[in-house]
């Protein structure tokens, strides 16, 4: 499997988005009709071939709303997954007893939401694309969005848990994916996720995503003119710690 998709969730769309171009230089974003059954409007801008979302709930009694309120705040949402193997991964999703909170099979395109409480810390979705470069939440014309002047990909994805060691392993079972040495790592194609202590009292959720990008002291001195680097000199966009890779 491969890290295709990171998601946020944030109460300002705009200042999200403001925020996110800037430290990240990324290019034009593409708003996707597909999430106005939720109650959201969104963003999602390709990093490389991979993808940055943001959702903001626009009505009452979403799922992002009840998780801003949890979480106390913008913070990680979602991880979507892509695979090759799409028959294999949702039969072990129903070996492993994990309910589906949202399926679509159309042409080309075929997604699988996992229920939370039966995976923990985000919602998950296992998708297919045929071809495997096609990226439906990204638009029909992504890569004209594309700019690698300073983000290059989106290469691993941090979640934090009360367990984390448990987290992991159910991680693993469901997906399939086998565990680094250390317990807390998962190995996908070309990245990983890894799982940490919750330590902020904020519950369990994804913490931050890493970004490989030219040169991280660029990137870096932007966060801090534009204000989004917290206490311990992390970069923070919408609630959600960016790990800088060198590219």
């Amino acid at each position: 499997m491969r890290l295709r998709q990171i998601a946020l969730v944030g109460q300002d769309l705009e200042a999200a988005r403001a925020e996110i171009v800037e430290v990240l230089g990324l290019g034009a974003d593409y708003a996707d009709p597909g999430v106005h059954k939720y109650g959201l409007h969104n963003a999602v801008w390709p990093v490389g071939d991979t993808f940055l979302e943001v959702v903001s709930p626009n009505q009452e009694g979403t799922t992002a709303g009840r998780l801003l309120e949890k979480r106390q705040g913008d913070g990680g949402y979602m991880v979507i997954l892509q695979t090759e193997d799409l028959a294999g991964a949702r039969a072990r999703l129903a070996d492993k007893g994990v309910r589906i909170a949202d399926q679509f099979d159309g042409d080309g395109v075929h997604f699988t939401h996992l229920h939370p409480k039966d995976v923990g810390g985000a919602i998950v979705s296992v998708d297919h694309m045929v071809p495997r470069e096609r990226w439906q939440w990204g638009g029909p014309d992504w890569q004209a969005n594309v700019r690698t002047e300073t983000s290059l990909d989106i290469v691993g994805a941090e979640v934090q848990a009360a367990d984390p060691a448990a987290m992991a392993r159910r991680w693993g079972e469901v997906l399939g994916l086998a565990a680094r040495p250390d317990g807390l790592s998962l190995a996908l194609e070309g990245g990983e996720i890894r799982f940490v202590p919750a330590l902020d009292g904020r519950g369990d959720g994804l913490r931050a995503f890493y970004v490989k990008v030219r040169d991280p002291a660029v990137v870096y001195a932007r966060a801090q003119a534009r204000g989004t680097l917290n206490a311990a000199g992390e970069i923070t966009l919408c609630g959600t710690q960016v790990r800088l890779v060198k590219g």
